[in-house]
């Protein structure tokens, strides 16, 4: 890749192209563009990689560059925009509608890349080359089922039993394997031996087939069909590469972050030998993997296909102040496939408040920070999670201290299906069923049979239920007088256990959450849901939403009635229409987004990082999701809370009490003092600093940027010189952050913050370790 600008003429069959006619008056453009912008805004009409740090004000310079270039005299019919999704596209509108105004210019269209694949698909069918198909696009939960129906017949006659018992992941393999697939046009058969899978999985490409079969024979298509099929459709006919490639003199991608296999290649072909390409990003925000992104296609591939691209950079954020912007860096470096681009608050940003809270319960603290600010404070703030589990305590604690929120894609925790199914259980063991009428009944019999499943089929399932909801009590002698001989041993066991335990809790005066932990131990309750479940993480989420409820229901300790009570209360409010508040949501739905102030609960091992599968890789998946939590950061504007859990205690075995090995990464004290010396700096002030804590090779970067000296500077930049052994602190992809505490010629011997001491090969150590400054 290039830094200068240099002519370039792509080969190929296309005739040069014409310069554009030059307009007798110059863009002007505005004072408050940085050089950075400035430059990528008048560039020359070649292929372009941009890299875009958080808040960089990329929309606005890239709709100055297209006003640029249609002054120039650029033909806008020759100039194609494609945006990540429709939100983003819309605002991309508005923002080239505004810097356009009044100019008398027509503008370019601008496309997602599933608007821009339908409308190829849709043309291919009045054309001839693809069928057509359904206006119906497949949900997750028919191609779920379809994956599950299909395993059960092309899978192995030994393999039988354990799909049974472990019906999630086998279809969790399926589904996943049909879309990576459609993320590639290699033939099943190479994406399978790539995927590195056992001969026992080898049905999987006979699956693959049968899905399509089947589908097709629907004429349904999914989401990832829409690219996909056009895609496939023009790689087998050349007649299509001609018709859709060559057509567009400038094509700009924004997102490129974000960008899978398949996407690529329909920009290859669209762009084909005539298109000027610039693509903008940041591989630090890469976050949507499970999509089959990859930073390597803005990192790497990008510029070996497009053939050694100009590479600009957009460095400096307007969105937040030195002290995120220091955290922010300070985590990214530990990071080796990533662009290593140095994120810079502008002199012209506001400072940004950071605060690190230590404490045992998130939803006290986020009630805390919340309870003071007027409506709207509350609406300009944004309490971000990993899994939506982790908003189940905190949003019952809102509602219960009357405190506004909103809940993002409409979700709500007294909706779900496991506090509803453990308030039936409640409504069971106090007695007040026996004044429901028996609709209301029947619907917490169906809740109690089904959560954990007593493994009836469903019309036995329903007669029981209706059974059941024929009585205002004493369900528990109902169940225990079944003949249990006239049922399977699965099914008998169950219902003899859940008559059992509910048995034992009609007596029960203790706290109401003890209800709830002794329930799920006596039937299993967590093995239940796992052993039904069609994914992990469907599981997990499952699993922590009741966890989650329970913990709210031990803080309040009430009895059942109490909190009954108190339930029917929050649900009353929580069915209102409610307006403003604070914003719950999950980091992966919050991509592109800001505001005033960020909160960010479950700074845990448990949480960020997310435990990781066995089968993962740990350093690819660190750096994942050390990405996450990057991004989640980066949303903040002038105020950002991160909580996480008291230190130097000792962690819990499942990892869920101590804090997160990131929050050593973030250098917090260095990036609170220093980022707090820059922010009130006069402009007299000198350009050096002493700070009350050792800096680190990033702060001394970022301080040279700002032309300071920063405790001296040189002295810790030449320590990293040094091999990863003689380095005193070390975070492991695996086991977290630890001291170097001795070596030989080929290993040395790390004592971790957890309590255990290891020695790791100084050949291989490079693949899992990365450094800590000595003060983390």
């Amino acid at each position: 890749m290039r830094h200068q600008y240099q002519h370039y003429q792509p080969p190929g069959t296309i005739p040069p192209m014409p310069t554009p006619h030059q307009s007798q008056t110059m863009t002007e453009l505005p004072d408050y563009l940085t050089d950075e912008q400035r430059a990528i805004i008048t560039a020359g009409f070649e292929h372009v990689v941009i890299t875009a740090v958080a808040g960089s004000g990329k929309t606005s310079t890239l709709a100055w560059r297209i006003r640029y270039l249609l002054e120039q005299g650029h033909d806008p019919n020759r100039m194609l925009v494609l945006m990540f999704n429709r939100s983003a596209r819309v605002d991309f509108e508005r923002k080239l509608q505004e810097v356009t105004r009044n100019l008398g210019l027509a503008t370019p269209e601008i496309r997602t890349y599933h608007a821009m694949g339908l409308r190829l698909y849709k043309r291919f069918v009045r054309e001839g080359f693809l069928p057509g198909f359904s206006d119906k696009i497949l949900t997750d939960q028919e191609i779920s089922y379809q994956a599950w129906q299909l395993t059960r017949r092309l899978a192995p006659e030994d393999l039988a039993d354990e799909i049974r018992r472990n019906k999630k992941d086998f279809v969790e393999t399926a589904v996943n394997f049909i879309d990576l697939v459609k993320t590639t046009l290699s033939p099943v058969e190479i994406v399978f031996e790539e995927l590195g899978y056992s001969d026992k999985h080898r049905y999987l490409i006979d699956l693959f087939h049968s899905f399509e079969q089947w589908r097709k024979s629907q004429s349904r298509i999914s989401y990832a069909d829409m690219l996909y099929e056009p895609v496939m459709a023009i790689h087998q006919n050349p007649p299509l590469q001609r018709l859709v490639g060559n057509k567009m003199d400038l094509i700009l991608v924004d997102e490129y972050q974000d960008t899978n296999e398949i996407q690529h290649l329909l920009l290859r072909y669209v762009a084909g030998d005539r298109a000027r390409v610039t693509v903008v990003g940041d591989p630090d925000q890469t976050i949507y993997e499970f999509r089959g992104a990859k930073p390597d296609f803005i990192l790497k591939r990008f510029s070996e296909e497009f053939e050694s691209p100009l590479e600009q950079t957009l460095s400096y954020t307007f969105r937040y102040g030195h002290q995120v912007a220091l955290l922010a860096n300070h985590l990214i470096c530990h990071n080796t496939g990533r662009k290593d681009v140095l994120c810079h608050s502008h002199p012209s940003t506001p400072q940004t408040g950071i605060t690190l809270h230590q404490q045992e319960n998130d939803s006290d603290i986020v009630l805390a920070l919340l309870q003071p600010m007027d409506e709207t404070a509350l609406g300009n703030t944004a309490i971000l999670f990993r899994v939506w589990s982790q908003s189940v305590p905190i949003e019952l604690k809102l509602l219960a201290r009357q405190v506004p929120y909103r809940i993002d894609a409409g979700k709500g925790a007294l909706f779900s299906r496991e506090v509803q199914a453990i308030t039936s259980l409640l409504m069971v063991v106090s007695g007040r069923i026996r004044n429901l009428p028996d609709d209301d009944r029947l619907d917490i019999a169906r809740q109690l049979l089904r959560f954990p499943h007593v493994g009836l089929k469903e019309p036995e399932l329903e007669q029981l239920a209706r059974f059941l909801a024929g009585f205002g009590d004493g369900w528990h002698e109902r169940l225990l007088a079944m003949d249990f001989d006239a049922l399977a041993p699965m099914a008998a066991k169950k219902l003899r256990k859940l008559g059992e335990t509910l048995a034992q809790l009609g007596n029960f005066k203790g706290p109401v959450a003890d209800v709830i932990t002794r329930y799920a131990d006596e039937t299993e309750l967590y093995e239940g849901i796992r052993s039904l479940a069609l994914t992990h993480e469907t599981a997990d989420e499952r699993i922590e939403t009741v966890r989650g409820f329970r913990l709210y229901l031990a803080g309040l300790d009430v009895s059942i009635e109490g909190a009954l009570e108190h339930l029917k209360d929050l649900k009353k409010q929580a069915g209102e229409n409610r307006r403003g508040g604070a914003l719950l949501s999950t980091i992966h739905r919050t991509k592109g987004l800001e505001w005033s102030t960020v909160i960010l609960p479950g700074l845990q091992e448990k949480y960020l990082p997310y435990s990781p599968r066995a089968q993962d890789d740990p350093k690819a998946f660190l750096e994942s999701e050390r990405r996450l939590l990057y991004v989640a950061m980066t949303r903040t504007r002038e105020q950002l809370h991160l909580i996480t859990r008291p230190f130097g205690e000792k962690r819990h075995l499942d990892g869920d009490q101590g804090p997160s090995r990131f929050v050593d990464e973030l250098c917090f004290p260095l990036s609170q003092e220093f980022g707090l010396w820059l922010d009130n700096r006069s402009a007299d002030a000198e350009n050096t600093v002493t700070t009350t804590v050792p800096v680190t090779p990033t702060g001394i970067r970022y301080a040279s940027r700002e032309a300071v000296i920063l405790n001296g500077s040189r002295e810790t930049l030449d320590d990293q010189t040094a091999p990863l052994w003689a380095r005193p602190r070390l975070s492991h992809a695996i086991f977290g952050t630890g001291s170097v505490v001795g070596e030989d010629d080929s290993s040395f011997e790390v004592r971790f913050d957890n309590g255990d001491t290891l020695n790791f090969s100084k050949k291989s150590a490079h693949l899992y370790f990365t450094t800590l400054s000595s003060g983390a």
